[in-house]
């Protein structure tokens, strides 16, 4: 089976997931800060080379009413620039809405704080994202 890797891609930071080895479950990676695109992708890489994986689960930010917006242009264009980095690497790109409100309330009803919440929310929801990709049985 393969792995994947789930992005939540944002401004500063790109919360990152993996997926077991049977495509079951998502667990959280890292929160990469975001720095430069060159540093950026250069972490990307490894993390893919250290799970074995080209294939990336990303967060794709639609408005509410299904529409796509400036937000889905620019996590777009973050994948072209991972494509040229890693020529092999290929996309899903899977419908976030809410996923970081239930991150946000899955760290809350865990009774974490909110300093710790801030650290790990985008890795959280990050694993969201690759969840319900994973259950949504997509992978086929």
């Amino acid at each position: 089976m393969k792995r994947y890797l789930g992005l939540d891609v944002g401004d500063r930071t790109i919360g990152i997931a993996v997926s077991d080895a049977l495509g079951l479950t998502a667990q959280g990676v890292e929160t990469i800060r975001r720095t430069s695109l060159k540093d950026d992708l250069a972490r990307l890489k490894t993390l893919m080379d250290e799970y074995d994986t080209t294939s990336l689960v990303i967060g794709l930010p639609k408005n509410m009413d299904g529409t796509e917006g400036e937000r889905c242009a620019i996590v777009k264009a973050f994948f072209e620039e991972v494509k040229k980095a890693v020529p092999e690497s290929d996309a899903v790109f899977w419908d976030e809405r809410l996923s970081t409100v239930a991150a946000a309330k899955s760290l809350i009803s865990a009774d974490v704080s909110r300093r710790k919440r801030k650290k790990v929310i985008d890795k959280m929801a990050a694993v969201f994202i690759l969840q319900g990709f994973l259950d949504s049985g997509a992978k086929g």
